[in-house]
């Protein structure tokens, strides 16, 4: 891409990491995000929410490698891996390129991913010459680190820890920022603040070829379908990127505080692990045969349901299994592109959301059947959900907050209630599979005085649809996963008859809102993606296969330059918005891929 290009969508970042930290770099080649010492932590590069520009001596937040007299700088990710590839050329015809990764493979029995970042500057045409700026931040932007310098290294003192960058690059030039000729190639490793262990140059290359060939090997596993792959395996390592691997927590998205539109106050922090994405993230990675994520969650899955103890589930918790999640402000950042607040936190992590009893069923019940898992759930993993599904009973025609976690308002939502549904119905299945009839007669009587409740409360009689709420004639994008959950087969005109009131009154254009009526902060202004992916499914499950398979190509245009999607679109523009990359969208990308695609045997 030229560098006088203006992108297509407004979040148009390049994810690295190793499942431990995540950076993400900028179009031109700027590290701008990145967390340490964890993916929901301090954010030591924090200037994707400032608005003050690099050659400002007091921009902060950032680790820049530029090209003087820049004309050109072209991306692009190391075939099936999260490595990123930056090339910039200048105009005398001088040329770099900048390799950025998060160290991540197996030694010594166990995955080596540190909390680091690792960038090798190469030259690889004429006398190019570059200058570094490496500026992190702590406390959310409001303190510059102290920092202190040795022949080979800069110490940076953050609030928590301390980081070290080893460099063989000159540190006093680095250290000034000042520009100097690249005529070697040059290793930089921030990292823990410790002597590196071996030379830099021959260690860094090393975990390079390794962790390249780790990711590698990770693709190589999965189940993709025949067309799209490359979408669908940049999604999925994307989507193993959100994964926490120390405790197995799935966050919604890398990034916080990225405004569903502009200037909407709608900015909220999606670095923590809520049940219902997490649940859709497993669900997509399963259908691929990513089998590593699914039991990493499912540990930390079984934590949370047996600190519970059979009673309330929040609808998110920190990825340490942490359940108090203080919202915040962040008052030394601006915002994105000066669009703030900046929330550090969630408020709903005090909601009551009722699906996440079904969410956490419909995780684990493959864990009751799938002989590959090394290891498969028993008896008691059974009791502990059966508490799971007697709460959902309790619960499942009470207000919640709903999906879209409204803060003011509480409704018996549809969606909940048909959740509360699968806890019992898929109980039933496990327990028929661990031959256990009298339980499974248990619940499936559950199951069906639920439907019938949802099935009396939610259905209107004078509009033919389901309406989103008990009682109400409203309408919300959810009620298409009627379909997905099972509630409703595609051919049942209650579900024809729902999904035509859906696509009335929410689609625009090619896209889906969420809901269409007034939230706690107006109208909403932008399509939801993974609305739009779940459309995409209830056209090619009723017979308008083609239609969909169109609509899934226009939403793979819009993609960044990265191949990934944000959680909101305009649907005039098409500009992207919302946190990124979220794994609602990604999901969608992935399922939609494996409905529509052509099969394997078709390229004999």
């Amino acid at each position: 891409m030229s560098a006088a290009e203006t992108p297509v969508a407004s979040v148009d970042l390049w994810p690295v990491g190793n499942c431990q930290v995540a950076g993400m770099i900028d179009r031109g080649g700027s590290l701008v995000w990145g967390c340490v010492p964890r993916l929901d932590g301090d954010p030591t590069f924090c200037a994707l929410l400032d608005d003050k520009p690099a050659s400002d001596p007091a921009a902060q937040g950032f680790w820049a490698i530029t090209l003087e007299d820049v004309v050109d700088i072209r991306q692009h990710y190391i075939r099936n891996t999260p490595v990123l590839v930056t090339q910039h050329t200048d105009a005398q015809g001088g040329v770099i390129e900048v390799v950025d990764f998060c160290p991540r493979y197996k030694n010594h029995g166990r995955m080596y991913r540190p909390v680091a970042f690792a960038r090798i500057v190469r030259r690889l045409a004429g006398s190019p010459r570059i200058r570094v700026a490496l500026r992190p931040a702590s406390e959310w932007g409001s303190t510059v680190p102290a920092r202190t310098t040795g022949s080979h290294h800069i110490r940076y003192l953050l609030q928590d820890l301390t980081l070290r960058l080893s460099t063989d690059a000159p540190i006093g030039w680095v250290n000034d920022e000042r520009p100097f000729r690249v005529e070697r190639t040059l290793h930089f490793f921030l990292g823990p603040d410790e002597s590196f262990a071996n030379d830099l140059g021959h260690g860094l290359e090393e975990m390079l070829a390794r962790t390249i060939a780790e990711w590698r090997q990770w693709t190589r596993g999965l189940a993709t379908p025949l067309e799209w792959q490359d979408a669908v395996i940049r999604a999925a390592i994307t989507l193993k990127l959100c994964q926490f691997e120390e405790t197995g927590a799935i966050v919604a998205a890398l990034t916080t505080s990225l405004p569903e539109h502009a200037d909407s106050g709608r900015n909220w922090d999606y670095r923590f692990c809520w049940i219902r994405d997490a649940y859709y993230t497993i669900q997509a990675l399963n259908r691929l045969g990513a089998l590593d994520v699914l039991e990493g969650y499912l540990e930390y899955l079984r934590n949370v349901v047996e600190g519970a103890r059979g009673g309330h589930i929040q609808p998110l918790y920190g990825l340490g299994g942490e359940d108090r999640l203080t919202e915040r402000v962040a008052e030394a950042l601006p915002g994105y592109r000066g669009m703030g607040p900046v929330r550090v936190g969630n408020q709903a992590y005090e909601q009551i959301q009722h699906d996440a009893y079904g969410q956490i069923v419909l995780c684990n019940t493959q864990a009751f059947i799938d002989r590959r898992l090394y290891r498969m759930a028993g008896m008691a993993d059974f009791e502990a959900l059966e508490a799971v599904g007697e709460r959902a009973f309790q619960v499942h025609d009470q207000p919640d907050a709903g999906l879209w976690e409204l803060r003011t308002k509480a409704h018996v939502h549809t969606y909940s209630a048909a959740m509360c549904w699968a806890a019992c119905d898929r109980l039933a299945n496990i327990a028929a599979e661990l031959a256990l009839p009298e339980r499974a007669d248990f619940w499936q009587n559950r199951a069906d005085a639920i439907r019938a409740t949802i099935e009396t409360r939610a259905w209107r009689p004078e509009t033919q649809h389901f309406s989103a709420t008990f009682g109400g004639d409203d309408l919300d994008a959810s009620l298409i996963q009627l379909l997905d959950m099972r509630f409703l087969p595609p051919d049942d005109p209650r579900f024809t008859g729902t999904l035509r009131a859906v696509e009335e009154g929410l689609r625009r254009g090619s896209n889906m809102l969420r809901y269409a009526s007034e939230d706690d902060f107006g109208l909403p202004e932008t399509a939801f993606n993974v609305c739009t992916f779940w459309l995409i499914e209830a056209l090619h499950a009723t017979g308008r296969a083609a239609e969909g398979r169109e609509l899934f190509e226009e939403m793979l245009s819009r993609r960044t330059a990265a191949g990934l999607l944000s959680e909101d679109i305009d649907p005039v523009s098409g500009e992207l918005w919302g946190n990124y990359p979220q794994t609602y969208s990604l999901v969608g990308l992935i399922n939609c891929a494996g409905l529509l695609s052509k099969p394997w045997s078709a390229i004999r």
